[in-house]
């Protein structure tokens, strides 16, 4: 049987997600405040806010870029991928206001973290991704001793005719 309620290890980290980051973040933006000023304070966050937007497109088109190339010789873009899930994130704490959120976000942001995260993720991931595609690639492909690249497919033939 499935469980519909969340465990007490799955509502730990919505905790802290959702209740003690937002405390934190106005305990912060309070003493920033109170030392710089309101006015301040708020340009400081919309200028993290825009600096972190302009970062994260251009190491999303870089992150994009290499994993078309992956795909052009043949390769899954596992890595790639991955960065751009972390890259999403980041976009999402950098949007948040508040300056823990921004460091959290510009810390992805930064290539040599976010890769080792990147391959974090994967390892932990790596058990059932391994095993349905070698799964899926056995079963598909028993007969021949090597995997198929791109362009090597059969030629089907045919005719066809268009219709509006």
């Amino acid at each position: 049987m499935q469980r519909i309620l969340p465990t007490s290890e799955s509502a730990v980290p919505l905790l802290i997600i959702f209740i003690i980051v937002p405390i934190l973040e106005l305990a912060v933006l309070f003493k920033v405040g109170s030392t710089i000023g309101v006015l301040w304070t708020f340009a400081l966050i919309f200028l993290t806010a825009i600096i972190g937007v302009n970062l994260l497109r251009r190491q999303g088109l870089s992150t994009l870029m290499r994993a078309n190339e992956r795909m052009a010789q043949g390769g899954l873009p596992a890595q790639e991928l991955a960065e751009g899930f972390l890259l999403a994130l980041a976009g999402a704490l950098l949007l948040t206001p508040g300056f823990l959120t921004d460091i959290c976000g510009f810390t992805l942001l930064l290539p040599g973290v976010r890769g080792q995260m990147a391959r974090s993720v994967m390892k932990r991931f790596a058990g059932n991704i391994v095993m349905g595609t070698q799964t899926n690639y056995t079963q598909s492909h028993s007969a021949q001793s090597e995997p198929r690249r791109p362009g090597q497919g059969d030629v089907i033939e045919g005719d066809y005719r268009r219709e509006d």
